[in-house]
């Protein structure tokens, strides 16, 4: 869901009220299920936000950088005309065995 800029809103002040110049971006990472443990995304986030900083040139992220996380429920991924599982890429050499271990324990709870 995209959210409109009249109804974002930084320090009490909506974005639509500040005027030009602020530097809005809303950035949204969407992942497949998994071992997504607070630490591992809190980790993602922040180098999603420290990238952009260095790409836009600057020595932090804004203030008015959001990044939300999003994990997709297992099965709920659509690719190239068919449903798409994480399980499927476990027995692959996308994943060390230590991980495909922890994603097997998280997705089956």
């Amino acid at each position: 869901m995209e959210r409109e800029p009249d109804m974002m809103a930084i320090g009490g002040r909506r974005l639509t009220d500040t005027g030009p110049g602020l530097d809005v971006m809303v950035i949204d990472v969407a992942v497949m299920d998994g071992d997504w443990r607070r630490e591992v995304r809190t980790e993602v986030i922040e180098r999603v936000l420290a990238a952009l900083a260095e790409a836009c040139g600057l020595p932090k992220p804004s203030p008015a950088w959001w990044v939300s996380f999003r994990v997709i429920d297992e099965g709920s991924w659509g690719f190239s005309g068919g449903a798409l599982s994480v399980l499927s890429l476990l027995d692959s050499s996308v994943f060390t065995e230590e991980k495909a271990k922890a994603i097997r324990a998280a997705i089956d709870g």
